[in-house]
């Protein structure tokens, strides 16, 4: 990312950003190269808040069919259906993108077997990866593959279902700069993966953890347990899902109520996204990936939720919480 320039061009159509965080920030942006596997209405929106923002490049990954959730969320999506035939959601969602900034090269990776059995050499091509609606274990094996690689790879997980939103995010061994009153402070954050943040015993975490986090878990593990992708659980696996409930909190040894039933309904009930609560897990996602390349800000921690229903978002620290707080 280091190197070139921002041209006359990019300085001229930037101008604002560039006042608000800097060129150099505008010049990492704009030399990044982002990936994005599972075009998902949340995805969409950061999608287009990172391309208005001007960042280099970004691949799309996602050889779905348009579907009628996939319609409900995706404002990416055109509405002539007559445009739909042989086309993925990423290429349907690449042709709405490069209209909204042609200086940003989109496009879409073709090719590439769904359950992501390549090589970590692919993901050296990008500064950032941001995965959404991916089972259990396709996200673990791309944020270690991330890991894997010889230079720093942002990686972001992101579910949103109905008035809920998760973010995950690792940046592994991360250096960045935070302003201060008399100034700027160097700062430095050590990232872990998602499967150590998610093999923190339930016992050691603090009761203010968010509720969200661990139902969440709970669903994540039935859906793998049953073979079954994101999105597609709904309120009639309710009982299947608090037996999967109750056998988790046995073998974490904790009480059941660290995840209430309420909770799991909810979210079992609205397993599809909300589009006003996509545009706002989008745009903090947007947010957090330009900071993260121009390493400018303090970033997110190991997760951040989002709940519609109180009106506000819970950052949590779950590799590094306190168990007395």
């Amino acid at each position: 990312m280091d190197g070139e320039e921002l041209t006359e061009q990019e300085t001229a159509v930037y101008d604002r950003q560039i006042r608000v965080w800097g060129a150099d920030a505008q010049r990492r942006l704009s030399k990044s190269h982002v990936l994005v596997y599972g075009m998902k209405g949340t995805v969409a929106e950061f999608c287009k808040n990172i391309v208005l923002a001007g960042v280099g490049s970004l691949t799309l990954l996602d050889v779905r069919a348009v579907t009628e959730e996939a319609l409900s969320s995706n404002f990416l999506i055109p509405p002539d259906e007559s445009v739909y035939s042989g086309k993925s959601l990423a290429e349907l969602c690449c042709d709405s993108l490069k209209e909204l900034n042609p200086m940003v090269r989109v496009s879409v990776e073709k090719g590439l077997a769904a359950n992501c059995c390549f090589g970590g050499e692919f993901f050296d091509k990008f500064d950032v990866v941001v995965v959404a609606g991916c089972p259990l274990p396709t996200k673990k094996l791309i944020n270690e593959k991330c890991r894997q690689l010889s230079k720093r790879v942002a990686f972001y997980a992101v579910e949103c279902r109905d008035l809920c939103g998760e973010i995950f995010v690792d940046l592994q061994n991360y250096k960045y700069v935070k302003k201060k009153l008399d100034g700027t402070m160097k700062c430095e954050a050590q990232y872990p993966s998602f499967q150590e943040a998610i093999s923190v015993p339930w016992l050691t975490l603090p009761r203010k953890v968010s509720k969200l986090y661990f139902a969440m878990r709970v669903i994540e593990k039935f859906e793998e347990v049953v073979g079954r992708k994101p999105g597609e659980t709904c309120i009639q696996d309710l009982p299947a899902v608090l037996r999967m409930k109750k056998e988790l909190c046995e073998a974490q040894s904790v009480s059941e109520s660290h995840v209430p039933d309420a909770v799991l309904e909810r979210l079992l009930t609205g397993a599809r996204e909300f589009p006003p609560v996509c545009a706002i897990i989008g745009g903090i996602l947007g947010q957090e990936v330009i900071k993260a390349i121009s390493g400018k800000g303090d970033p997110l921690k190991n997760f951040f939720f989002f709940d519609a229903m109180e009106g506000k978002g819970i950052i949590e620290d779950i590799a590094n919480s306190d168990p007395e707080n």
